[in-house]
């Protein structure tokens, strides 16, 4: 399957970047650019691309305002948001997660991690490392203002083996991490973490680390790691 991808980016320069370097992989196709939010929203709807590449501060309409209207619509559940951030704003980061984005990058990315995250988001999984977001997620997520009414109840749909992945998925690590933990296969990690994802309606594994959150299954450590 080609990863069919959109670049919203004001920079034009940053823009014609990213496409030279996506266009250049066997798997993978740019099929649209936006220069601003309310044009990536247009084309993300006409082109149904698998991947959209969002930039945060753009005229118009913003990146976070873009991406909680695209993740909000279910005819565009097929695509996923790969937020473009120099990780400078937590709170952007915290804000992108409880829209529904799936994963960030920084604008100075090398090239083969790039294609490495275009794949991940667009293969269902979430851009969410150890060490670059687990202390923005603990920080922010865990917030008052961010927890939902009644969210704790949607637990209860999870068997205590799948609230266990979920807990583990929301400390960042990966289905090998944590096979390796529990001396499980991938293979059934990724089974009890695709059904907890079912039953609690999460479109990926960042949304299911926002679940977790707001719903006081992981919790916030004082010192915010």
């Amino acid at each position: 399957m080609t990863i069919r991808v959109l670049l919203a980016e004001d920079q034009a320069l940053l823009r014609r970047a990213f496409r030279l370097i996506i266009d250049s992989a066997d798997d993978m196709a740019v099929v649209g650019e936006a220069a601003d939010g309310l044009e990536a929203l247009r084309l993300t709807r006409e082109l149904r691309p698998h991947v959209v590449i969002m930039d945060i501060r753009m005229p118009e309409m913003d990146g976070l305002a873009a991406t909680a209207e695209i993740c909000a619509d279910q005819d565009l559940a097929g695509s996923r948001i790969l937020i473009l951030t120099t990780f400078e704003n937590e709170v952007y980061v915290a804000q992108a997660l409880r829209a529904g984005a799936s994963g960030f990058i920084g604008k100075g990315i090398a090239v083969d991690d790039l294609l490495a995250a275009v794949r991940t988001v667009a293969g269902g999984e979430a851009l969410l490392s150890p060490t670059a977001t687990r202390a923005l997620i603990t920080r922010f997520l865990a917030a008052p203002d961010g927890v939902p009414a009644g969210t704790p109840e949607r637990l209860s749909l999870l068997t205590a083996r799948e609230r266990e992945m979920v807990a583990l998925v929301a400390t960042g690590l990966s289905n090998e991490d944590i096979a390796a933990r529990l001396v499980l296969s991938p293979f059934t990690v990724r089974t009890h973490v695709h059904r907890a994802m079912a039953k609690l309606a999460a479109r990926d594994r960042a949304q299911l680390v926002v679940i977790a959150y707001q719903s006081g299954l992981v919790r916030a450590t004082p010192n915010g790691t």
